[in-house]
């Protein structure tokens, strides 16, 4: 599937929103109604999140960073999330490729958080080149530890 990503508008807010909820991410700290819809309206007010739109200008998914998130001098993989449908495909290597390209020319390491409860996500980021720096427990709910995870850039 051909997959152009581009900058987040409200319009695809119903179809970020689906992709949320619908994750395992969604069903574990955005619960509470309106909860992930009031978040991503923020996103897109700060223009911090990217759609993944396929040859017919349909939302597949949808990443969010923050350009100086972590530490106040990275960037920090906010949420990344593609729809129920469109799992297994690509995607979600498509939006973390753009991330890092766009990311990698002005930066040189990216930080995310990955938890407990989501072994294969943080293996997926292991197998691309994150590395676990910390552990946080309780740092969004109790009970769940976050692990955080950064890739530097390859020097040439």
């Amino acid at each position: 599937m051909k997959i152009t990503i581009v900058q987040g508008s409200i319009e695809y807010i119903n179809d970020c929103e689906d992709a949320l909820v619908n994750s395992e991410l969604g069903i574990r700290y955005f619960s509470e109604k309106e909860s992930a819809r009031n978040a991503l309206k923020e996103g897109f007010a700060k223009k911090e999140i990217y759609i993944a739109m396929d040859g017919d200008q349909n939302c597949k998914g949808f990443i969010w960073f923050i350009l100086d998130g972590i530490f106040h001098s990275f960037p920090y993989l906010h949420i990344i999330a593609v729809n129920k449908e469109s799992r297994n495909q690509g995607i979600g290597k498509e939006l973390l490729k753009f991330f890092e390209d766009r990311c990698f020319k002005d930066y040189s390491k990216l930080f995310l958080v990955v938890a407990d409860f989501n072994p294969e996500a943080k293996i997926l980021y292991e197998k691309i080149g994150y590395v676990q720096v910390g552990e946080i427990p309780s740092l969004y709910r109790h009970g769940i530890t976050e692990y955080l995870m950064m890739k530097s850039r390859k020097e040439n």
